[in-house]
């Protein structure tokens, strides 16, 4: 029995951030999700080869500050159509208003976590190249 609670919970978990997706663009969300995949994969080849830290570093570095400028970018683009839908509206309700701000922090805050995630392994691979040094 709470095999199957847990179960059901993980569904819920993975389909409320598949929505979370969605509402948030595609394009931003996913290119954001491919460049957190970039930062793990450079990150984990780093660890188990170590041969070049200092480019690597540099690289997280951009990939990092990538997603979190491409996530406000998403932001800005996604409260250019809310700003639109009101304009084009005449009596428009404050829950239209809240639900599309809501959708429009999604992709930087994705690009926030992406962007932190990559500065905790700069701090690592620093940290190592400091120690081969």
């Amino acid at each position: 029995m709470k095999s199957l609670m847990i179960n059901a919970m993980q569904q819920r978990i993975f389909l409320s951030i598949s929505d979370r997706f969605q509402e948030g663009g595609p394009v931003f969300m996913y290119t954001t999700l491919l460049v957190l995949l970039a930062i793990g994969a450079l990150f984990i080849f780093e660890l188990i080869k170590g041969k070049n830290l200092s480019k690597s570093i540099s690289l997280l570095s951009s990939l990092s500050l990538f997603a979190l400028v491409w996530g406000f970018f998403g932001q800005l683009l996604g409260l250019i159509q809310v700003f639109d839908t009101i304009e084009s509206l005449d009596n428009i309700a404050p829950a239209i208003i809240a639900g599309g701000i809501k959708i429009t922090v999604l992709s930087p805050l994705f690009g926030m976590f992406t962007f932190l995630i990559g500065r905790v392994f700069i701090m690592v691979l620093t940290i190592l190249k400091k120690e081969k040094d």
